[in-house]
């Protein structure tokens, strides 16, 4: 018999095992609850299996069958988003403006330089710029307020988002040229966790850098703010080396030689799934990544 499932019983599939609940999916979809029911049984029959679990006064679970497709399924209701974003490009062709957002922190000279190419390849393109501490980027690209977004990974990216890597950003241990690590020729482990530690992002996030080796430190969600800490003498930190070398701090940091330190920092490029990048966005990013490279 021909499978008459759809797309709808896909995607209330993966409503009701993320939510756990018919009755919640059906309120949050404005759907009587036998509608939703209804929709997970006939994608049950067209699948020939069970994919939850009913039990009276319990919630929806699982069974092995779902557990296996549902990845699947979500992975499928992806696809369908690039698809339908997809066409929406086509038919817009060209973008009449690009807002870009990015992480405040990121290499500065790479992003004029990419902007300057973007100018002369496409003139008429409006561009907005906007940047932010951590995590500003990627909201501002699920609420819609920017178009793409320059962004340093991290595990906890919203789902809606799609990223590609272009590149990344060396750390480097530094303290005030005043600090008592200053003197050092090189500092050990335990030779840094004797003072306080300036980390980059609060505690939850997975963030690259953010696990302390100090027992006392201080957060900031800003790699400028840590830098400005850091020239007072509150602390010794892992920069990425673009901010140590800004002008301004030049003279007031030192380097230090430590087997210590973060992984580089991975620089990504973000958009949403939904409105796939136009040809001045694929334009930016293709330029951005061959400058990122060109100071590493």
């Amino acid at each position: 018999m021909a499978e008459q499932w759809n797309l709808e019983h896909l995607r209330l599939f993966v409503l009701v095992a993320e939510q756990r609940s018919f009755s919640a999916v059906a309120r949050a979809q404005r759907k009587a609850q036998s509608a939703v029911s209804s929709s997970i049984a006939m994608l049950e029959a067209d699948l020939g299996l069970t994919l939850f679990e009913r039990s009276s006064g319990r919630q929806p679970q699982l069974t092995e069958a779902g557990k296996a497709l549902l990845e699947d399924a979500r992975e499928l209701l992806r696809q369908c988003e690039r698809l339908d974003g997809r066409a929406l490009a086509l038919m817009r062709g060209q973008e009449a403006q690009l807002r870009v957002a990015q992480d405040e922190a990121m290499p500065y000279q790479p992003v004029l330089d990419s902007l300057e190419e973007l100018s002369r390849q496409f003139p008429l393109l409006e561009v907005q710029m906007a940047s932010g501490a951590q995590g500003d980027v990627a909201r501002k690209l699920v609420e819609r307020k920017a178009d793409l977004g320059l962004l340093f990974h991290h595990e906890r990216m919203p789902a809606a988002l799609e990223r590609r890597a272009l590149g990344s950003v060396e750390m480097v241990t530094v303290c005030a040229a005043h600090h008592p690590l200053a003197g050092l020729k090189k500092v050990s482990r335990q030779q840094l966790a004797q003072h306080r530690q300036l980390l980059i992002t609060p505690r939850d996030t997975d963030y690259p850098g953010g696990e302390p080796i100090s027992p006392q430190i201080w957060r900031a969600d800003s790699f400028y703010s840590i830098a400005e800490l850091l020239m007072r003498g509150l602390g010794w930190a892992w920069l990425p080396r673009h901010v140590v070398q800004y002008p301004t701090y030049q003279a007031q940091m030192i380097e230090l030689a430590s087997e210590w330190a973060p992984p580089a920092l991975v620089v990504e490029l973000a958009w949403r799934r939904d409105e796939p990048l136009g040809p001045a966005a694929q334009c930016l990013a293709e330029r951005f990544s061959v400058h990122l490279r060109a100071i590493g």
